[in-house]
């Protein structure tokens, strides 16, 4: 039987033939370059795939109205182009007759810095009160308080942002492809987002029962919340390993170069053997914050792919492939490797914290330099031909999403309570507990050559989603007891045949395009 790498290859070699005969006897002239078979071993044309991982960001909170933003003066202005489709977002009952306490709100670039939402596993599947969508405020919403220089109230919860504000995503999303239906793979915070990332499976945490101050970290096996890495000298609380396979794995397997990229990742000194995280910034809430968070770092939890002591590469030519880096590197490193033309084929990048998006201590204005700076340099290199960004988060951080996740994977602890205490749906004999989900909704985007231009798609997704592509199109196999086996495809978003979106350079500050430095 032939497997899913072998069909795709066979239907893009049968199409980019067509099209050269179409055109030999038509005359048109030659099949554009990057249409043609697929580069390598590769499934696809896409030989680089960049993942930037980003923080706690939901679909509504970003997109409500996309694409028609308010415009007052003073902001950037967004005007959507001609034949723009609408998205899932929040239509006119859902902002004047909403079920919540409060209706949802505009939150203008001068309240870019919010406070944090409450993003446990079980208070935001009481959130979504079995479907009804009806109790954010009174489960996830942060407040009344301080944070910092930020004043927090439990209505913020129902804020979001427009083109305004979110500029930058909103022209890549008119630019390139979006998808308006995919999910956190579960309900919960950042190191299970980020787990699912790589892995799809949050199941087989050691310890199996690890109860904090904050709450559970894991229930019957499962991480459900923030433990950190367990081989990580940068970490600060509990931490938790993780057993079983991640992508990583599957890659070294292969021979594929690849490496995790975090901002902060680079000691700043060496303390009795023990590196040391010390680099920070201020953040959004006007508080210094460390660049490196541990527990947003998924490889560090696996013995097998984590560089427990942050040592740095042997040298740049090495920046993909296994030596005393293991893969885990500096976000600096992923430069030194581009400008030294040695792009590892899977890469993710992980902003330093005041950059990542995570409310309280980012927000929306800093998370944007990042991104635009990021993807402008990188369209900017020889490799964009056959390259493919995935913009993706980690978890919602609460903030309210009108869609009921669909649930995909059911699941009956102590910390479930999506249909009442302990109940969302029944975990299955020989099931896996505490990996209750889809979880919330959350934004994602394809920005290559290959992404259909200003598309919206409606496939259901998640972030394991992602790890299905690396592992199709790498063509790896996949993962024990991981939801790679049930994630929808991302392919909807490309068109590997003819249409192809030119670059598209933005600015930094205001998410605006830059006149005459595009070829679209």
């Amino acid at each position: 039987m032939k497997s899913f790498a072998d069909h795709l290859r066979t239907t893009v070699r049968k199409t980019t033939a067509v099209l050269a005969l179409a055109a030999l006897l038509t005359g048109a002239g030659s099949v554009p370059a990057l249409a043609g078979p697929p580069p390598g071993n590769t499934a696809t044309p896409i030989r680089h795939l960049v993942i930037i991982f980003q923080e706690n960001v939901s679909f509504d909170h970003y997109f409500a109205t996309y694409p028609i933003a308010t415009n007052p003066g003073g902001e950037p202005r967004f005007l959507a182009r001609p034949g723009t489709p609408s998205v899932n977002g929040l239509h006119a009952a859902l902002l004047d007759q909403n079920l919540n306490q409060v209706n949802p709100f505009r939150l203008d670039r001068s309240q870019a810095a919010t406070c944090d939402q409450d993003h446990n596993y079980t208070d935001e599947q009481k959130a979504y009160d079995g479907g009804l969508a009806d109790l954010f405020v009174q489960t996830v919403g942060n407040g009344p308080g301080t944070d910092g220089t930020l004043t927090c109230h439990r209505t913020d919860v129902m804020g979001y942002f427009d083109g305004n504000t979110v500029t930058a995503l909103w022209n890549y999303a008119q630019h390139f492809a979006m998808s308006d239906n995919s999910f956190n793979t579960t309900f919960g915070p950042s190191a299970p987002g980020a787990i699912n990332l790589v892995s799809g499976q949050t199941g087989g945490a050691n310890p199996a029962s690890l109860t904090t101050p904050f709450g559970d970290d894991t229930v019957e096996g499962t991480l459900i919340s923030d433990a950190q890495p367990a081989f990580d000298d940068c970490d600060n609380r509990e931490t938790v390993e993780m057993t079983g396979q991640n992508v990583g794995d599957l890659l070294n397997a292969a021979g594929v170069t690849w490496g995790w990229f975090e901002g902060g990742f680079q000691p700043t000194a060496v303390v009795g053997g023990k590196a040391v995280c010390g680099a920070t910034h201020i953040g959004s809430d006007g508080k210094p914050k460390g660049d490196y968070i541990p527990h947003h770092q998924p490889f560090q939890f696996y013995a097998s792919t984590s560089n427990p002591h942050h040592l740095p590469p042997s040298s740049v030519s090495m920046i993909g492939r296994t030596d005393q880096a293991n893969h885990q590197y500096d976000l600096s490193d992923f430069w030194a490797a581009v400008d030294h033309g040695n792009m590892p084929a899977v890469s993710f990048l992980k902003a330093p914290a005041y950059q990542d998006g995570h409310a309280g201590y980012s927000d929306p204005l800093a998370e944007q330099v990042f991104l635009v700076q990021t993807i402008n340099r990188l369209q900017r290199t020889p490799e964009w031909n056959s390259m493919a960004i995935i913009i993706s988060y980690d978890d919602s951080d609460g903030w309210y999403d009108h869609v009921m996740p669909p649930i995909v994977s059911q699941s009956s602890t102590v910390d479930d309570a999506l249909n009442g205490p302990g109940n969302c749906g029944t975990t299955p004999v020989g099931g896996i507990p505490g990996r209750c989900g889809y979880g919330p909704r959350l934004p994602l985007l394809v920005i290559s050559p290959f992404a259909k231009v200003n598309f919206v798609d409606g496939t259901t997704t998640d972030q394991s989603s992602i790890l299905r592509f690396i592992e199709d199109n790498w063509d790896l196999g996949r993962i024990d007891g991981s939801f790679d086996a049930k994630a929808g495809s991302l392919l909807n978003l490309f068109d590997f045949h003819e249409r192809r979106a030119g670059r598209l350079f933005l600015d930094p500050g205001t998410g605006l395009r830059l006149d005459g430095d595009d070829d679209h």
